[in-house]
C-alpha cells in the first residue's frame, strides 16, 4: 500500500467532521419535500431509487455495477501527482477505495444518498455529505481546496448545472483537474437500440433502467459535455476509454462463457482503439482549470 499524505481534511473543514444538508435535515424534521424554487433542490425519487437497487447490498464486495470508469482510477491520472481530492458523488466507494489503497493522497468523499455513505464509512473513507444542486448554497470548502476533483456519472442527475460548474471550478486549484463523466447518448450502445427499434433511452418498465430514466434530467452526449465545460473556463487535456476487463458485466459474462468473453472483449478493445471517443459509451473527460487547450483532446485507452 503505498505510503499516505498527511490527512488535509481538518485542514479545509476545520473542526467539523461531517458537514450535513441543512435542506435535508429541515424536510426530515417537517415532513416537507424538496423546494421547487432555487433552494433545496435534491432528487428525492433518485435517493429512493438508489436506496432501492442497494437494498440487498451489504457491503461494496456485493455491489454488481462496477463500470470500466471506475476500473481507470487511479490509472488516468497519469504523472499529474494530485495531492488532495474530492470525489463529488462517491457512491458505494469503488473509484475512492481503489484511489486510497494505490494513491498517495488526501482524499474526501461526498454523497447524501444513506446506503452509500454507510459503505463509504465501512470502507474507512473520508466522508462528507452535502447537496450539489442546491443553487443557494456554496459547495462547503474555501476556493482552491482540491487539485482534482471527480465527478463520474453526476450531471445528467443535476439541475442547476452552472452552479454546479461555477463551484467546481471556484474550490479547484489553479490549474487543477476536473474528471468528470456521463452517458453518453450518441454513442453506439444508445443510438443502435433508439435507430433501430425506436426504444427509448432508458425503460420506465425495466427494473434495471428505473433509476436512470427517473433520475436523469440531462441527456449529454460526448460533443456537447466537451463545449459545456468548457464554457466554464476549463481546457480539455485527455478523454479516458475502459476497454473491457474488470466491469460487472464482463466479469459476469466471463463466468457464464470464456469464449463469449474472449470475443466480447477483443470486438470491444478493437473499437475503443479504432473508433473516436464520441463514440464510447461513457469516456471519462480530463479537463484542466483554466481557458485554452487543444480544440480535441488527446484519446486514451486503459
Amino acid at each position: 500500500m503505498p505510503r499516505s499524505l498527511p490527512n488535509s481534511r481538518d485542514k479545509i473543514l476545520g473542526s467539523k467532521r461531517v458537514v450535513r444538508c441543512p435542506e435535508k435535515e429541515r424536510n426530515q424534521q417537517t415532513g416537507s419535500g424538496p423546494s421547487k424554487g432555487r433552494e433545496g433542490i435534491m432528487n428525492t425519487v433518485a435517493i429512493r431509487l438508489e436506496e432501492k437497487r442497494l437494498e440487498n447490498v451489504k457491503n461494496i464486495a456485493d455491489y454488481n455495477m462496477v463500470h470500466e470508469r471506475h476500473r481507470i482510477f487511479p490509472a488516468l491520472f497519469e504523472n499529474r501527482q494530485h495531492r488532495t481530492i474530492l470525489d463529488m458523488s462517491a457512491g458505494m466507494g469503488v473509484v475512492a477505495q481503489r484511489i486510497r489503497d494505490q494513491y498517495p493522497c488526501s482524499l474526501i468523499c461526498n454523497d447524501i444518498c444513506p446506503k452509500c455513505l454507510q459503505s463509504l464509512n465501512d470502507l474507512g473513507l473520508q466522508t462528507i455529505s452535502f447537496d450539489l444542486d442546491n443553487a443557494a448554497v456554496p459547495f462547503p470548502f474555501p476556493a482552491k481546496s482540491f487539485d482534482a476533483i471527480i465527478s463520474l456519472s453526476t450531471i445528467e442527475h443535476l439541475i442547476h448545472l452552472e452552479h454546479f460548474l461555477e463551484e467546481t471550478r471556484r474550490i479547484l486549484d489553479d490549474n487543477g483537474f476536473l474528471y468528470i463523466s456521463s452517458p453518453n447518448y450518441s454513442s453506439l450502445s444508445y443510438m443502435l437500440p433508439f435507430v433501430l427499434k425506436g426504444q427509448t433511452f432508458h425503460d420506465p418498465f425495466s427494473q434495471a433502467d428505473q433509476y436512470e430514466f427517473y433520475a436523469h434530467y440531462r441527456y449529454f452526449t460526448y460533443k456537447t459535455l466537451l463545449q459545456y465545460v468548457r464554457a466554464f473556463g476549463f481546457s480539455p487535456v485527455a478523454s479516458y476509454i475502459g476497454k473491457p476487463h474488470g466491469s460487472s458485466y464482463y466479469q459476469r459474462l466471463k463466468r457464464q462463457s470464456k469464449w463469449k468473453s474472449l470475443c466480447f472483449k477483443v470486438v470491444l478493445s478493437s473499437l475503443c482503439h479504432l473508433l473516436p471517443p464520441r463514440w464510447s459509451s461513457e469516456p471519462v473527460l480530463c479537463f484542466r482549470k483554466g481557458s485554452g487547450g487543444a480544440p480535441s483532446p488527446k484519446k486514451i485507452v486503459l
